[in-house]
């Protein structure tokens, strides 16, 4: 048996400083909820379409139909009791984020098939990749690690998970 690899080369349509966002530059501290009721994922996207729309200055109508749109083409249920739903607009300027700690688990038709307790909406803007691939990944990368997520899981209010995530 032979293995090849394959060495990763940038993209020259990507600007590598942008992939490495701060969580801290795209979420701040008011926009970290915990212990939120929610019985399904329409419910939650709804309330999280509302939320968003105060701050952004878009219709949470518009949000929510992107958001579901996005979730037509699969699940952003990543695994591990984690969802990042996401959408991209032209209006929004800048990648904004809102994280929702849920106080019971739901069913978000995850990767892993597992509820989902710990929801990060994402909304980008409609603009070069790397600045959409930078808050995304950025996210992801901290929600994946095992060691955060038990202390996001631990903290007792907004403001001990916003500390969390947007420790270096």
């Amino acid at each position: 048996m032979s293995w090849r690899i394959f060495a990763a080369t940038p993209n020259p349509g990507i600007d590598v400083v942008s992939l490495a966002m701060k969580i801290s530059d795209f979420l701040a501290s008011t926009a970290v909820t915990t212990d939120v009721a929610a019985t399904d994922k329409q419910e939650l996207l709804a309330d999280l379409a509302r939320k968003a729309a105060a701050v952004v200055d878009l219709p949470a109508e518009n949000i929510l139909a992107e958001l579901l749109k996005r979730e037509e083409l699969g699940s952003t249920g990543m695994g591990g009791g984690v969802a990042i739903p996401h959408a991209r607009f032209h209006q929004v300027k800048k990648p904004f984020g809102m994280l929702t700690r849920l106080r019971k688990p739901i069913d978000f038709d995850a990767v892993d098939g597992n509820p989902v307790d710990t929801v990060f909406l994402l909304l980008l803007p409609d603009a070069p990749v790397g600045e959409r691939l930078g808050a995304l990944a950025s996210i992801a990368r901290k929600l994946r690690n095992p060691a955060t997520m038990t202390a996001l899981r631990r903290a007792r209010n907004g403001a001990e998970v916003y500390s969390t995530l947007a420790a270096d």
